[in-house]
């Protein structure tokens, strides 16, 4: 999978950052999700054990707008 640079709030580059890639979809890099209650919930709605959850702050979603057409 390759990985292109959205964006990110970060000054030092680290996380959060977003990334779409190659195959359409949105990579998030964020604080893994560890509180129980929080995964809890997200298990009771669905969530697998195979998948995990990030917490990121809103202001990095505007970096989520994806070229038209594709990768």
């Amino acid at each position: 999978m390759k990985l292109r640079f959205l964006g990110t709030t970060s000054d030092g580059g680290a996380c959060p950052t977003l990334y779409e890639t190659d195959r359409g979809t949105i990579v998030v890099q964020g604080d893994k999700v560890t509180d129980p209650e929080a995964l809890a919930a997200l298990r009771a709605r669905g969530l697998p054990d195979h998948e995990t959850a990030v917490e990121v702050r809103p202001e990095l979603l505007r970096f989520a707008k994806l070229d038209e057409g594709g990768a």
